[in-house]
Order: C-alpha cells, then sequence, then structure tokens
C-alpha cells in the first residue's frame, strides 16, 4: 500500500510531454488491458476506447481541446467514448458472455437478465448517455493507476468540445459520444508544475464519520 500511495504521490496532470519519448508495445499493451480489467456498472463496460495515431487527427483533436499541447505531443492519445444508449440486444450479449466465459447455462441467467434490462430500460435517453459517461470515469481511474506504477504519465481531459470531436472522429454515426480525453507518455524535463506540491484537502476536511 505504501508503494500505491508513492505512486499517487508521484503521478500529477503533466502539462508538457517530451514527443521524443515513445511507450513500448509492451506497456501499452499493459495499460489496455487495465483498462479492460475495470469495474463497470453491471459490468456492461458500455464505451469504446479509441487509440488515436493519425498525426492530422490528432492535431484536429488539439484544437477542439482548445489547442492543449499535450494531445499531439504525448506518445499515445485514447479518447474514452461512451455508447449513447443501451439496448436489449447489448444486454443480451452480455449474458451470452457471461454464459460462455463462466461456462453456465443462460436460462440461469434469465432472472437477472430481465432485472437488468427492466431497470435500464426505464431510464431516459438523456440519463443513459449521462449514466454511461461515468462509466468511462471508472476506466480511466484504472488506466491512471497503472500508469503511475509504470511511471508513465497520464493527463485525464475534459477541457474539450466533445460535439466537435464526435464530428471529427464520426462518433455520432457509432451511437458514441465523447466522454474523456487521455494523452500518455512521458512529462518533458521543461514542465514545471512535476514541481509542484499536491494540493488536496486534510483528511479532516475531506472525510465524514457518522
Amino acid at each position: 500500500m505504501n508503494t500505491f500511495l508513492d505512486h499517487q504521490n508521484w503521478r500529477y496532470a503533466t502539462k508538457k510531454f517530451d514527443s521524443s519519448k515513445k511507450i513500448s508495445n509492451q506497456d501499452f499493451e499493459l495499460l489496455l488491458e487495465a483498462i479492460r480489467l475495470s469495474s463497470s456498472s453491471y459490468g456492461l463496460q458500455p464505451y469504446k476506447i479509441l487509440i488515436i495515431e493519425n498525426q492530422d487527427l490528432r492535431a484536429k483533436i488539439q484544437q477542439a481541446a482548445w489547442g492543449q499541447s499535450q494531445v499531439v505531443d504525448a506518445s499515445h492519445l485514447l479518447i474514452f467514448a461512451n455508447q449513447t444508449d443501451i439496448s436489449d440486444a447489448q444486454i443480451d450479449e452480455f449474458f451470452e458472455n457471461t454464459s460462455k466465459t463462466r461456462g453456465i447455462e443462460i436460462e440461469s441467467l434469465a432472472g437477472y437478465q430481465g432485472f437488468m434490462k427492466s431497470k435500464i430500460n426505464e431510464l431516459s435517453a438523456d440519463a443513459k448517455n449521462i449514466w454511461n459517461s461515468k462509466q468511462t470515469y471508472l476506466a480511466l481511474a484504472n488506466l491512471m493507476n497503472a500508469a503511475a506504477e509504470l511511471k508513465i504519465d497520464v493527463t485525464p481531459m475534459e477541457g474539450f468540445s466533445p460535439a466537435d470531436v464526435n464530428e471529427i472522429l464520426g462518433l455520432k454515426e457509432l451511437g458514441l459520444n465523447a466522454s474523456l480525453l487521455a494523452p500518455i507518455g512521458y512529462r518533458h524535463s521543461e514542465d514545471a508544475t512535476q514541481h509542484y506540491k499536491k494540493v488536496r484537502k486534510s483528511k479532516e476536511e475531506l472525510f465524514i464519520t457518522i
């Protein structure tokens, strides 16, 4: 646990990446697996992770992110894009996967399958979109924790225009919405913010015991 806390104290929202330093394929695959193993409500993982390798697209996304250099200078750029809806068919696919993975009869899951559909179908379209977007933050947290262990920097970014990124990547047609940007790579030696002390609330301010 002390090591985990050391990693959390090491990490920060990197403002300037060293564009000459690239993440190894082995480490990158580990980060992707950390995202894949992330928790999500019901285990549905109602999102896609876009790996943006095309530099022209990254330049366009940078403009949608108000010119922030991390988008183009980081080794890799990930976009967490939530599904805007969850259909019965997608829930059925989840239970088929559960049945296959765990080696159990899908009929034994029918009760929970029906319950899940009833709870999700009662949500409005806007509520589904918001709920799905929240799931991307859980996946981002797994990425950030795994990256810190590898001494790889991640900048979680909400500072961009989702509508513009959706248009650039044609996400609306895919039933997706850009929720978060995550440039990942290595901090530049000239990034002064890496030396700032971490500012957080004290335990007395943050926690309430009832």
